[in-house]
Formats: C-alpha cells, sequence, structure tokens
C-alpha cells in the first residue's frame, strides 16, 4: 500500500470508530437514560442549562456520530464534538481523576483528541465529504 492509501485508510478507521462511540453516547441519551433522566443526571451533575443541554448533547453525539461514520460535514461536526468532550472534561470529569471507572477523563480525553484530529485532518477520500465536495473539502478549515 502507498502512503495515500494508508491514510486514507487511517482517517477511514478513526471516523468511523469515533463515529460509532459517539453515536452510541447519543443512543443511550435517548433510549437507555431517556431525555428526561440525561437531563435529571445532567442537573446533578451541575451542567448548566440542564433542560436544554441534555437534547442538544444527545442530538449532536447522535447525529454527529451518524455524520462521522459517513464522513459528512466532517470537520464542523468534529469541531462540535470536541467542544462537547471539552465541556464534559471541566464540567464533569476532570475533578474524578484519569480512570473511567471513577468517573474520570480518560475516555473523554481519548474522544475529544480524535475529535479534534477529524477536525485538523479532514474526513479522507473515503467520505461523503470526498463524494460531493471532492478537493475543496482539503482546503476548508473551520479552525483558521
Amino acid at each position: 500500500m502507498n502512503n495515500a492509501t494508508l491514510t486514507t485508510t487511517a482517517r477511514t478507521v478513526l471516523r468511523v470508530v469515533v463515529g460509532f462511540l459517539f453515536a452510541a453516547h447519543g443512543w443511550q441519551k435517548y433510549n437507555e437514560w431517556t431525555i428526561a433522566g440525561t437531563t435529571a443526571a445532567f442537573g446533578d451533575m451541575g451542567i448548566p442549562m440542564a433542560d436544554i443541554a441534555a437534547p442538544f448533547i444527545a442530538t449532536l453525539e447522535l447525529v454527529g456520530g451518524i455524520a462521522l461514520i459517513l464522513g459528512l460535514l466532517t470537520r464542523p461536526v468534529a469541531v462540535l464534538l470536541t467542544l462537547d468532550m471539552l465541556g464534559a472534561l471541566v464540567l464533569v470529569h476532570l475533578s474524578a481523576g484519569i480512570f473511567v471507572s471513577n468517573n474520570g477523563y480518560e475516555l473523554v480525553l481519548l474522544l475529544g483528541a480524535a475529535a479534534l484530529a477529524l477536525a485538523l485532518v479532514g474526513p479522507g477520500r473515503a467520505s461523503a465529504d470526498y463524494a460531493l465536495f471532492g478537493r475543496r473539502d482539503s482546503r476548508v478549515n473551520v479552525l483558521s
């Protein structure tokens, strides 16, 4: 395999796995915990405006995760998911230490860093963005 093929493969693997995990967490907030339960949990965790934040975050994670899997609007979605994880880090997990078993930040940090990496490098050729926008996407950077 040449370098371009490896890069496309790496971006695709990262995008699909991270997208799946975000979508799973959004699905969990809707279906396992329910929006009412998620809102209550957010309130208990001290998240401001929990009644607005809970459905927004659940939708962002579910729809954003699916968008990442497809490679659709990858960079802006990845920036929003990075901010989501930054908020979770600062508002909830940082004070609990590293390990997720103690409600720590290891998963939040990993997902946030992966989302940031996708925002920086873009979706790659095996994506809806590339099919729809072609090479233009590689010149569009929402961070600049």
